[in-house]
């Protein structure tokens, strides 16, 4: 029987009482008991029975019949934190990520405005940890090629960036200057062009806004990649509410088909209009909690430690904003009722988070007030997450990413309780996992095998970084599924294949719950489905 074979049943239209049936599969319904079926049945975008192929092709009719060739189906993955809008917007622009000299990157950029004569040139994705130089670069190539067009480049992680002359100039920076949560990079009197954490937005603020063409491009074309690597939801951490309205008007449209979970920024008029409307709810968009940034990233030396970093004496890192700041927000949320989820990475930045969040939640709830990253932890402060309730959401491949250097950071001391998701995980007892596309491949099945194998995709280290720390198949599923859905309270709706949920679901030609560690990068998805409508199919 050919692969993945759509049949439409040859019965009267009167007899159809059902849409979909999926059968001839092995269905991991990452339901309570883990259970597995052969099939699956959906009515009017949501699965209306789950069981076995005769029984199910006894009782139901439906207009096609998806045959699964005996293939492993899931249901559809979630990303908890990723930067979805931002991704299609990097798509339009200069691509950085794994460039290894600084020379190159100057290369690609010289290459890209040649093809984009106009406007500002920016570009997203440079690393220095993987040049053979392993420091930030100055600006002057930058200089003597665009003396007049501003550039800016922004580092992979997002807390910093590399500006030209042309662009500090409309910015108006100076030599000198300093920024509250940030760092304008001045040597010898002379700017470098390195701009880190809350410097990075002072010319970012500058760069005129994308026209609705760019922005459509941007949500479309991360949409279609999503649906390749079999993501049907996303988090998307952190947007201005003016985008609330554009989102609902291309899923109306039925242009944008993936579910957004959307957490709005750290700012006045973001709090002002949810305030005011309250909480914002569709199938395919919801819009209850808010995004706040603790601290910067480990690779940019903008983590805030409790100790100075281990390779830059009497440097700390900082907090992107007061102490009083997040206090105030934590209070107006937790009586609001809103969902919040802040950014935090350093141990230092870590406690100041977890303390205040401590001390509006008071104990045990379920407000799922989340800590994107928690990278670095004190050992003493692990156990806020379970006494409050409070969720720690991680990306896997972050720590496969970090690997070789962070040990340079932070020295091994501290490693021991950084990248704890085991540790993590047992605190409340479900963990949500991510990627924080772009920073990393927006693949689940990657934060997959980073989570149960611990490592990179060339199969470093032999025996996995921290294994200790490594998560089971089925935790690691649950993780970009069922808890992922939780974490953005969606659980009753989706994130496992179960009556009365959406037919969100995925097909890969391999069983990642059964394959070897090793087979696990090269899998690939054959079919993605939303509310049973097939929205990808490999070709």
């Amino acid at each position: 029987m050919p692969l993945l074979l759509l049949l439409a049943v040859a019965c009267k239209q009167q007899d159809y009482n059902a849409d979909l049936l999926v059968k001839n599969a092995i269905v991991y319904t990452v339901n309570n008991s883990f259970s597995t079926a052969e099939a699956f049945v959906v009515k009017g975008g949501k699965i209306i029975a789950v069981g076995n192929d005769d029984s199910l092709e006894n009782i139901y009719k439906a207009h096609y019949v998806v045959d699964a060739g005996g293939r492993a189906v899931y249901p559809g993955f979630i990303d908890a934190h990723s930067h979805f809008y931002g991704y299609g917007l990097s798509l339009q622009q200069v691509a950085l990520k794994g460039i290894k000299s600084w020379s190159a990157i100057v290369d690609s950029v010289k290459a890209f405005s040649a093809r984009n004569t106009e406007g500002w040139i920016i570009g997203r994705g440079w690393d220095q940890n993987i040049w053979p130089v392993k420091q930030f670069p100055n600006k002057a190539k930058l200089d003597s090629l665009f003396p007049v067009r501003p550039v800016l480049l922004i580092r992979v992680d997002g807390h910093g960036a590399i500006a030209n002359q042309a662009a500090l100039n409309i910015a108006d920076i100076k030599p000198g200057q300093t920024i509250s949560g940030g760092e304008i990079e001045t040597i010898k009197g002379k700017l470098t062009g390195i701009l880190v954490d809350n410097a990075v937005g002072i010319v970012r603020r500058k760069i005129p806004e994308p026209s609705d063409d760019v922005i459509q491009s941007a949500f479309l074309d991360a949409q279609y990649n999503c649906f390749a690597d079999g993501l049907t939801t996303v988090a998307d951490c952190g947007l201005p509410h003016t985008m609330i309205n554009t989102i609902a008007q291309l899923q109306h449209k039925g242009a944008l088909k993936i579910r957004l979970y959307v957490m709005l920024s750290d700012r006045q008029e973001n709090y002002e209009y949810l305030f005011k409307r309250g909480a914002f709810k569709t199938p395919g968009l919801d819009v209850r909690a808010f995004k706040m940034y603790a601290d910067g990233a480990l690779g940019s030396r903008g983590a805030c430690l409790l100790q100075p970093y281990s390779d830059q004496k009497n440097w700390n890192g900082f907090l992107l904003s007061s102490q009083q700041h997040f206090q105030e927000i934590a209070q107006k949320l937790v009586d609001k009722g809103f969902q919040l989820c802040t950014h935090a990475i350093g141990d230092s930045a870590n406690r100041v988070i977890l303390k205040v969040y401590a001390s509006v939640l008071k104990g045990k709830n379920d407000r799922r007030w989340r800590i994107e990253h928690c990278q670095i932890l004190s050992p003493d402060d692990i156990h806020y997450f379970g006494d409050y309730n409070i969720i720690p959401s991680v990306q896997p491949t972050h720590a496969t990413s970090d690997m070789r250097w962070v040990i340079t950071r932070i020295g091994s001391k501290r490693l021991k309780t950084a990248y704890a998701y085991k540790q993590l995980l047992e605190q409340n007892g479900w963990l949500p996992l991510g990627t924080d596309f772009p920073v990393e491949n927006i693949n689940p099945i990657y934060t997959f095998y980073a989570a149960v194998e611990r490592k990179d995709l060339k199969g470093y280290p032999e025996g996995g970084f921290q294994p200790e720390n490594a998560l089971s198949r089925v935790e690691a599923l649950r993780g970009i599924t069922i808890w992922a859905a939780k974490a953005q309270f969606e659980e009753n709706e989706k994130g496992s294949i179960e009556p009365g949920k959406y037919a969100d679901f995925v097909i890969l030609d391999k069983d990642i719950m059964k394959i070897k560690g090793s087979e696990m990068p090269g899998v690939k998805v054959l079919q993605t489905y939303i509310n049973g409508e097939k929205v990808y199919e490999k070709k």
